[in-house]
């Protein structure tokens, strides 16, 4: 929209939208309902695209082929936080391609499905200060959804012999 490429949830595929743009912002409808705000982007002065993307859009299809994040257009857009742009280039130094995606691929979509985006940046940004590459099994420990007990659930039944003064009408 106007060279600025957006990105949206991945259900809202095959659907028409109606957007609202204004300076600052656009908003987003799917008939009458209000789906979303995204900030307004902006094309580059030499007439270059410019990128609004959220990584939780595309870290699906990310998982499916993590060698794209390597040629994204929008690559550095899609980084929520510098941490994580800065964890992909020591990754890419230190290892193969092939592996930096994967493991990157990997971050991202911990961030989003564990809701964790700034803590695992702050655990990012800290092995880096120690020039560390981060620790997968570790970071996978760390976030780890929270085990809780279910709660145990008595179930009182009547006995069926009850049901049968309802039968004949006599009340007890």
């Amino acid at each position: 929209m106007r060279k600025v490429f957006y990105t949206v949830p991945s259900r809202l595929i095959g659907h028409r939208l109606r957007v609202r743009l204004y300076d600052d912002r656009l908003k987003l409808f799917l008939g009458g309902t209000h789906l979303n705000t995204l900030r307004r982007g902006r094309s580059g002065a030499n007439g270059a695209h410019g990128h609004v993307v959220d990584y939780r859009h595309v870290i699906h299809s990310l998982g499916r082929k993590p060698m794209a994040l390597l040629r994204l257009v929008y690559r550095d857009q899609l980084f929520p936080r510098e941490a994580y742009r800065r964890t992909f280039e020591r990754l890419l130094e230190a290892g193969s391609e092939k592996t930096a995606c994967r493991q990157m691929v990997e971050l991202l979509a911990m961030a989003h499905e564990r809701a964790c985006e700034a803590e695992l940046a702050e655990a990012l940004a800290a092995g880096l200060a120690e020039a560390q590459l981060p620790d997968m099994d570790a970071l996978r420990r760390r976030f780890a959804p929270r085990l809780t007990a279910l709660p145990e659930v008595v179930v009182a039944l009547t006995p069926l012999s009850a049901y049968d003064v309802l039968l004949t009408g006599d009340a007890a």
